[in-house]
């Protein structure tokens, strides 16, 4: 099963970690530590999900890559 890409960083101005979802418009959440900002997009991303659900919204199929995957042909990530 394909999942969401997550993205976690860390923010200077906020002063903590921040967690998006680039495929789910505006679904991002704040941490004091990386796992703790992982823990609260994932809440945010089931939030996203049952409101489109409900609302009748589509759901858009996980799609983002970082540019690094997109540029890499398998033969990159070969043992050899």
């Amino acid at each position: 099963m394909q999942d969401y890409f997550i993205s976690i960083f860390y923010s200077e101005e906020d002063g903590g970690y921040i967690a998006d979802i680039p495929d789910l418009r505006f679904c991002s959440a704040f941490g004091e530590t990386p796992e703790e900002a992982l823990r609260e997009v994932q809440i945010a991303k089931e939030a996203w999900l049952e409101t489109a659900r409900t609302g009748g919204k589509p759901i858009p199929k996980p799609m983002y890559r970082p540019a690094i995957y997109r540029l890499a042909t398998p033969a990159t990530f070969s043992a050899t």
